[in-house]
């Protein structure tokens, strides 16, 4: 049966909407395919606005690889706003694809990729305006398979009422492994219903499905166990890692935006994975080992997709870009290739230690010079030992010189408050590195027209990290040092109009907190900041944490749990934690001895140029660290020739 497009029904409301441009699709790049000529149909969304949902690479991935499929159609939908939310519920418009219009519900996957867990409100909205049943109990085989992935997918528990399957781990194999299983189980005749596709899945080891396992509590509200409920169900569900990453050159076509997003740019993913061993990065953890991408690879992605796009800057993405072995000669022969068409080149931050000025000569050379991005992390050098940031104060100053006597004018470093053993005094050093880059950045440049921007994010003990036990800080302790830091800059006369201070205060942290370490119980207070109109959550804007701490207390009233419990309580080595039936391939031994080594200010070196330490990852998922260098040149993309003059 042909699904009709909702757009007829659609178009007339959006006059009456802000952005409407965000709903119509038709983007350069999209596709929308013949929905008879299709076995398997995916609606993809990425739980926020278009502006924020449509450069993300992941679902840009997905879109891309399904689509190839001769037999597979995927379509794209973003979180609405709350103006046309109002208009769909009053006119009986469904969640619709921006791609064909077409109906959510009808697909048959509904798959969903959270880098934040702040997005789990707009979920359950998608879901409600789509008329898919809000749990997964209550679906029938008529509605689609909702599927969650991404980082914060690494923890579904919290969102397991909601989501039917969750993936962790990279999601091309992932989602072509899943199309089969079900296009088989389509052409057999849908046996068993909705749960033998279910099962099918979870009997792969790869995909969690939440209804084939219970959960036991103990009576002071931590978890006894999580066992399988179902007879060929794995105790444990292992993480998709996606290797050679040249054999899997996405995204191709690139989709360009019709309204303004937050990047606007064509990226490249250098590579994947991250062993430098920052103790409270998740993406650090979650995506072992590292896999480099070559620089023939690399050279051929960026000519396909500014030939597919138009655009003007090409962003070399990776938890640290500067870390790629052969990282200077992509900047060069990039610049030098697109020195005609004023092609930029941006890395999304530097390492301090990765840092050179004629890397970052090469990546201005055809673009515009804007400010430098450092992430230091934590205030001191003490701190920066607990986190395993390994950054001195004079690795700092002397980078930032480079880059002030070399005609910088901005730098804008990054630190986090609430660290594990932080104190006062540890988040005040951050007012003393900020004054000392100043004072350096004058005297190298000989002019006062020097910027720092100190910008100040609040740390989050995330799951699969050696963290992931430690206590969290409140948000009156958070602020209470933010203002401490922030009076400490504004009081210095000499340099404080020359630091820019930006910070969030505790409370999206304490919840963000909640969400990511929580577990099955914390559905009930996600469902009821929903029904009380929570959306947007990752938006300060629309965030309201008296919201979230009132449906909170009253949903685990009845539980010896509570939001503290969740958030500033330190674990112990012998607690079940939510998420231990997920295998990262992170050894929990390993885990707690890093944690071990934090609180005895104890760094590790990166494994990358180290002997192995054992983490795990490696032998567990039968992978291994790929690095260059090739000794390759970027050919075979020759250096353009400018057109001779007659």
């Amino acid at each position: 049966m042909p699904v009709e497009s909702l757009f007829p029904r659609l178009e007339p409301l959006l006059p009456q909407v802000q952005k409407p441009i965000q709903y119509v699709g038709g983007e350069l790049n999209s596709t929308v395919k013949d929905w008879d000529a299709c076995a398997v149909r995916w609606a993809l969304m990425y739980p926020d606005a278009y502006e924020v949902g449509l450069p993300n690479q992941g679902v840009m991935i997905l879109y891309e690889v399904l689509n190839e499929v001769a037999d597979v159609l995927a379509e794209r939908t973003y979180a609405v706003w709350g103006d046309l939310e109002k208009l769909m519920r009053e006119h009986d418009v469904p969640q619709f694809t921006v791609d064909g219009h077409r109906p959510v519900g009808a697909f048959d996957v509904f798959g969903l990729s959270f880098s934040t867990e702040l997005g789990y409100t707009n979920m359950l909205n998608a879901l409600d305006l789509a008329g898919i049943p809000i749990e997964a109990k209550d679906r029938t085989e008529d509605h689609p398979i909702v599927l969650a992935g991404g980082h914060a997918a690494f923890n579904p528990e919290p969102i397991a009422d909601f989501i039917d399957c969750a993936v962790v781990g990279d999601g091309e194999q992932a989602v072509l492994q899943i199309t089969d299983i079900i296009r088989a189980w389509k052409a057999e005749g849908r046996p068993g219903g909705r749960d033998e596709l279910l099962f099918r899945l979870a009997v792969t080891g790869s995909v969690y499905v939440p209804r084939f396992y219970d959960v036991d509590y103990l009576e002071d509200g931590r978890i006894q166990r999580v066992a399988p409920n179902r007879s060929g169900v794995p105790w444990r569900v292992s993480k998709h890692t996606v290797m050679d990453l040249d054999e899997w050159p996405y995204p191709k076509q690139p989709l360009v935006p019709l309204a303004e997003t937050v990047h606007e740019r064509m990226s490249v993913e250098i590579f994947r994975g991250c062993t430098r061993g920052c103790r409270f990065c998740q993406a650090g953890m979650i995506t072992r080992p590292v896999r480099e991408r070559s620089i023939e690879g690399i050279g051929a992605m960026v000519d396909k997709g500014l030939k597919a796009t138009g655009f003007e800057e090409v962003g070399l993405l990776s938890l640290s870009s500067a870390d790629h072995t052969e990282i200077a000669e992509v900047a060069k022969g990039l610049a030098d290739r697109y020195t005609d068409d004023k092609i930029g080149l941006s890395l999304p931050s530097t390492r301090v230690d990765a840092f050179n000025i004629d890397l970052a000569n090469e990546l201005t050379r055809n673009g515009r010079r804007s400010g430098l991005t450092f992430a230091p992390e934590g205030g001191s050098e003490r701190l920066r030992k607990v986190i395993n940031k390994m950054v001195s104060e004079e690795d700092l100053i002397r980078t930032v010189a480079t880059a002030y006597g070399n005609g910088w004018r901005q730098v804008k470093l990054y630190f986090m408050v609430g660290l594990p053993t932080e104190t006062d005094e540890d988040v005040l050093q951050i007012a003393d590195m900020a004054k000392k880059v100043i004072q350096k950045g004058r005297e190298v440049s000989g002019s006062r027209d020097i910027r720092c921007t100190v910008s100040i994010g609040g740390f989050v003990p995330k799951p699969h990290t050696p963290f992931q036990w430690a206590p969290q800080l409140d948000p009156a302790a958070t602020d209470a040092r933010l203002h401490k830091l922030r009076d400490a800059i504004r009081a210095d006369r000499q340099y404080g109009k020359s630091i820019g201070f930006r910070y969030h205060d505790g409370k999206p942290g304490a919840i963000e907190g909640l969400l990511s370490r929580g577990d099955r119980r914390i559905g009930r207070v996600i469902r009821a900041v929903w029904e009380d109109g929570g959306r947007f959550d990752g938006w300060s804007e629309h965030f309201s944490y008296d919201r979230w701490v009132r449906c909170a207390d009253k949903a685990l009233a009845d539980e010896p749990v509570d939001l503290d419990w969740y958030t500033t309580r330190e674990r112990e080595w012998n607690e079940v934690l939510p998420w231990d039936h997920l295998d990262s391939g992170l050894d929990k031994d390993w885990l707690w001895e890093d944690w071990q080594d934090a609180l005895d200010e104890t760094e590790v070196d990166d494994c990358r140029w180290s002997p192995c330490f054992d983490c795990g990852v490696c032998p567990q998922m039968g992978t291994e660290i790929q690095i260059g260098p090739t000794g390759q040149k970027l050919l075979p993309l020759s250096v353009k020739q400018p057109a001779t003059q007659h």
